[in-house]
């Protein structure tokens, strides 16, 4: 895993995070940005999966790096489809806290990378 590019995506999130937990305290439901922020998330995490899977031969824990790997897949369009259903104030709430999400369980897949090295 190449750990810049992974700080990036960390980085990327955390800033997605901060954009809309300031629209859920204006009181304001999700909207175009922060769905064009998911998307590029999605797409940025699916091609952190691929360069991993490509060079997965040194990971200790393989069944753990995996799980979490599958998980940051799949939170993005998890929070896409909530978000959208929630019209209300919460809706920004839920792509918070994925985005979070996604940035602590990338920096775990990081530990468990450089474990196995």
């Amino acid at each position: 895993m190449n750990g810049a590019y992974s700080g990036w995506l960390i980085g990327a999130a955390l800033v997605l995070a901060l954009v809309s937990l300031i629209t859920a305290v204006r009181n304001r439901p999700m909207g175009p940005v922060l769905l064009a922020g998911l998307g590029l998330l999605e797409l940025a995490v699916l091609v952190q999966a691929g360069l991993a899977l490509a060079d997965l031969g040194h990971v200790a824990e393989k069944a753990t790096f995996i799980g979490y790997l599958l998980g940051t897949v799949v939170i993005p369009p998890a929070a896409m489809w909530w978000g959208r259903a929630e019209r209300t104030r919460w809706g920004p709430v839920v792509i918070t806290v994925a985005a979070f999400t996604v940035a602590v369980m990338t920096g775990r897949l990081l530990q468990i990378w450089n474990a196995g090295a």
